[in-house]
């Protein structure tokens, strides 16, 4: 472990004191550099906080700095952050892994000094090009394709970074669902989606993806196993536990396999596909990758089953308005595993490492501090 020095409640709250793996983001979203601008000379020595990084390495690589306020020009939204949430992709980027990765993300050492992808907050002012948000308007995003930086009291980036946040939720429950959220719906949608009648198997279903994956194929109308113990409190029809019984063994067979653990053979996950039946992986690491990529494929040319790799659209505006439907709705609802302040930002990234997580870590920010 590192350590250094809505008709349904809007979130399912496993553990409210304070104090599994989400997938490499940087194998399916665009690294961009960059949000906004330096403080204009009229805003001289206005400052925010923000957790900083000039090196790969462990949490203790990031620092907690008082940086210019950025100001929003053209179609740019500087949002005063609320909440946003850790996920694996926050400690890959950080790590730097897998290597290969940082032909995206900066080879020696990363692009985007900022970290932190989800987050919800209100609009705090705008470009002179934006008129699809105003201040005072609330909303979530995800900072994937916008040079990260989430983990700050306030973030900037493009309009096309944020949504309205919808109705009923919190900020913390909405910071939750941005990268989440949308790999799972993507993950169950596709060319075939899940239809209703369908059986579906979720394998790693009890970390960051799997409760949104678990909920969504339900409203899809579909008989859902989960690989995790975690899953039968959320809407589960069944659930196997992977330390006693391997789901591709079983001679079960599933319409649609989301594997998000992706650490097995494909070879070995199709013994437990339907014809026709599709499996997607959500890959973290290159060997996942290769799997997914190209042994998927080249297996989905012998019969009617499709095998392959997710291939993420990081904060899809289509898909952010079907998600934005189903959380309003209250048929899905966010699982919070844990909550930190901004200042434990190091703390939090150590417990999504361990990959212990059950639900979503979330980071809150309190402008009163």
């Amino acid at each position: 472990m590192w350590l250094s020095d809505g008709p349904t409640p809007p979130h399912l709250d496993l553990r409210s004191t304070r104090r599994r793996s989400q997938p490499t983001a940087g194998w399916f979203g665009i690294v961009a550099g960059g949000s906004c601008h330096p403080a204009s000379p009229k805003s001289e020595g206005a400052t925010i906080r923000a957790f900083i990084r000039s090196e790969y390495g462990p949490p203790d690589v990031l620092r907690l700095e008082e940086v210019a306020t950025p100001v929003p020009k053209g179609d740019e939204v500087l949002v005063r952050m609320y909440a946003s949430s850790v996920n694996m992709a926050d400690v890959d980027y950080l790590l730097g892994r897998p290597k290969v990765a940082r032909l995206g993300t900066g080879l020696g050492v990363p692009k985007n000094r900022g970290l932190g992808l989800d987050l919800a907050g209100v609009v705090e002012a705008v470009g002179e090009n934006m008129t699809r948000f105003r201040p005072g308007d609330e909303v979530f995003g995800d900072m994937t394709e916008h040079g990260f930086g989430a983990f700050a009291e306030y973030v900037c980036a493009p309009g096309a970074a944020f949504a309205p946040k919808p109705k009923g939720l919190t900020f913390e429950a909405a910071a939750a669902a941005p990268q989440a959220g949308v790999f799972a719906l993507q993950g169950l949608r596709g060319k075939r989606p899940v239809r209703s009648g369908q059986s579906v198997l979720i394998n790693g279903a009890g970390g960051n993806i799997g409760p949104f994956a678990v909920q969504i194929a339900k409203s899809f109308g579909a008989e859902v196993t989960g690989v995790d113990d975690l899953l039968r409190t959320i809407g589960a029809d069944h659930v196997i536990d992977y330390t006693e019984v391997d789901y591709t063994a079983t001679g079960q067979q599933y319409d649609r396999i989301l594997d998000i653990a992706a650490y097995r053979p494909i070879r070995e996950s199709r013994r437990a596909l339907r014809p026709r039946g599709v499996y997607v992986a959500v890959p973290g690491s290159v060997k996942g990758v290769l799997q997914g990529g190209i042994v998927g494929p080249l297996t989905s040319m012998v019969d009617g089953r499709r095998m392959g790799m997710l291939v993420w659209k990081p904060f899809s505006q289509q898909d952010v308005s079907f998600l934005t439907h189903l959380l309003e709705s209250g048929t899905v609802a966010p699982v919070i595993d844990r909550t930190y302040p901004l200042s434990e930002v190091r703390e939090a990234l150590a417990y999504q490492y361990e990959g212990r997580t059950r639900g979503k870590i979330i980071i809150t920010v309190d402008h009163d501090e």
